[in-house]
């Protein structure tokens, strides 16, 4: 018999997601694989068994069992789409929504990302260190074992680094758990200060050099849409940044069919974000390319939308599709739980492609293909959920199910 660290048995399903090495589309993905008493063993970081609990339990002893009777085990959460690190909040936009206020309105009359910058901009590292570390506990709690962060509330080069040298921090830090992935996203907004193509000379000469000298972003996303950045501004910077080293990403055809999809494809950026107004067409073109869409259903339902992403249309093109939070502070939510629930309430997605769009593509997406499944060999990033089966991930909505977060085979949130 064996020995490994952790041993989680009789799950009442343990739910794999099998791993084709790419994000799935289609038919597969509501691809789960489902064990029933299912069990993993851990040893250190990696997964070393997946079985049933007779089986994996006559092969393996451990230090420490878990026992998940009743539960369902599945991989931790992926969210690959937030804006981790700001200052601040915007509670009284609310009103100003209630009140029949467009996102285009809020933002030309200063609020919006501009209202967010200002206080980023007077926020010091640790401030904003401080404030990015509770967001990050409350991602925990809720399931997220991987998130991505992007800069974007500086519009100046000092507070985009410090944006990003807070995302390197935490991702350094012994006591947080949660690995971050960061994107460059200079090109959130233009400054008031700054003219426009003078601020996009300064994006291309000076921010995004200095951020790969210090190797501060894996990405480089850009926001196309109108009346922000166009087809032709994007694909300059998006081009430097990969001249530089950093992947495109792109958020694309949120407030109109802007084109920003078509880009991502030509470019074969990594992913595509938020894609409301989406066509048939770009989505043919974002698979061909290779481009993952990801889904935020979170925004439009902060901007009191009934304007969803078309996921059902998405999946039947064979585009695979993720879901993501959009933690910022129009979309304040850390819960990967609601959008996924969101995924399935609003844009029709059944709970298995919410879940596969919640783990496995999402880590793709990311250029992670070791976590957001279930297997020997992968790393332990591990949920045990307070539900029967994976139904009730969307069917019990409004509550947090996540009990046990497991995060490179140390248990980091102990609800047993």
């Amino acid at each position: 018999m064996d020995q490994c660290d952790l041993l989680i048995c009789n799950a009442s399903e343990l739910l794999t997601i099998p791993d084709p090495g790419q994000a799935k589309g289609g038919e597969l993905q509501g691809e789960l694989e489902i064990i029933r008493n299912g069990a993993l063993a851990i040893r250190g970081d990696t997964i070393m068994e997946v079985g049933g609990t007779d089986e994996v339990k006559a092969r393996w002893r451990a230090e420490r069992v878990l026992d998940a009777t009743g539960m369902t085990v599945m991989p931790g959460f992926v969210d690959c789409h937030t804006h981790l690190p700001f200052a601040g909040s915007r509670e009284h936009e609310l009103q100003w929504k209630l009140e029949g206020k467009s996102y285009s309105q809020i933002l030309a009359e200063g609020g919006g990302i501009l209202s967010t910058v200002k206080m980023t901009r007077a926020a010091s590292q640790a401030d904003l260190e401080a404030q990015a570390r509770q967001r990050l506990e409350t991602m925990l709690a809720h399931g997220t074992t991987t998130a991505e962060a992007k800069s974007g509330y500086g519009l100046e080069l000092e507070t985009e680094v410090r944006q990003l040298r807070v995302v390197r921090a935490l991702n350094e830090a012994q006591d947080q758990p949660v690995e971050l992935v960061p994107t460059f996203l200079g090109a959130h907004a233009f400054p008031p200060e700054v003219e426009p193509e003078v601020y996009i000379d300064l994006v291309v000469n000076e921010m995004l050099p200095q951020i790969a000298r210090e190797g501060l972003a894996r990405y480089c996303d850009v926001f196309c849409e109108e009346g922000v950045y166009t087809v032709d501004q994007s694909r300059r910077i998006l081009e430097t940044g990969r001249e530089l080293g950093l992947i495109p990403r792109l958020h694309a055809d949120e407030l109109a069919d802007s084109g920003g999809s078509g880009l991502a494809a030509e470019l074969g950026a990594a992913s595509a974000d938020h894609l409301e107004f989406t066509t048939r067409a770009s989505m043919g073109a974002m698979r061909e390319a290779g481009t993952l869409g990801v889904l935020l259903p979170g925004t439009p339902l902060a901007l009191f939308s009934d304007h969803y992403p078309e996921a059902r249309t998405m999946i039947e093109e064979g585009l695979p599709v993720a879901l993501a939070t959009d933690l910022n502070p129009n979309c304040y939510s850390e819960s990967m739980l609601l959008a996924l629930q969101l995924g399935v309430f609003r844009m029709r997605m059944t709970p298995a492609e919410a879940i596969v769009a919640s783990t496995l593509n999402p880590a793709h997406s990311l250029g992670l293909p070791d976590r957001g499944s279930l297997a020997q060999g992968k790393r332990a990033d591990v949920l045990l959920l307070k539900v029967p089966n994976h139904l009730h991930l969307a069917y019990h909505f409004g509550v947090n199910l996540v009990r046990t977060v497991i995060v490179g085979g140390d248990v980091v949130v102990d609800g047993m």
